[in-house]
């Protein structure tokens, strides 16, 4: 499970909006020269990110605006919506292309240019079904683990 405190800045019917700070880790990884995402890290580190949090075993009537949160996500959801998000709209753009070329008559140039647009386009739609689909699902998203209360004087802020 990997945890993050936050603060919430807003409460809806079926979730939370809870703010991070986000933190870099690769000051103790290994490859942190060569890595572009060592890079990125850089650059926004110490940005502040918004996420909905589903209340998961916790009742969301004990939360406030401004209270200290701890949230989860298990290290699995991470691995599978990456594979998902970088590998759906990428085969179904070389499936649109070479299905192009394969059934289509013309010009194979063009048409795998086509294809490959219109497989990236339905790409992006499933992967925003699936999206939809997993919105309200406990074993896909961040849920709330404990409530720490107010952050006092200000410290929210801080983490």
């Amino acid at each position: 499970m990997l945890t993050e405190t936050g603060r919430v800045v807003a409460i809806e019917d079926d979730g939370l909006w809870v703010e991070t700070i986000r933190k870099s880790t690769c000051g103790t990884c290994a490859a942190r020269s060569g890595c572009g995402h060592g890079l990125l890290n850089r650059i926004t580190d110490g940005s502040r990110s918004f996420i909905r949090v589903l209340p998961g075993e916790q009742s969301l009537a004990d939360c406030r605006v401004d209270d200290e949160v701890v949230i989860s996500i298990p290290e699995e959801v991470i691995l599978r919506g990456s594979l998902v998000a970088y590998v759906m709209p990428l085969l179904c753009m070389l499936a649109g292309a070479a299905g192009a070329v394969r059934w289509l008559p013309g010009g194979e140039d063009v048409l795998a240019a086509l294809g490959a647009i219109g497989g990236l386009a339905l790409g992006f739609g499933l992967l925003r079904l699936h999206g939809r689909r997993h919105r309200d699902d406990t074993a896909f998203q961040p849920v709330l683990v404990e409530n720490l209360g107010r952050a006092r004087g200000g410290l929210a802020r801080d983490y």
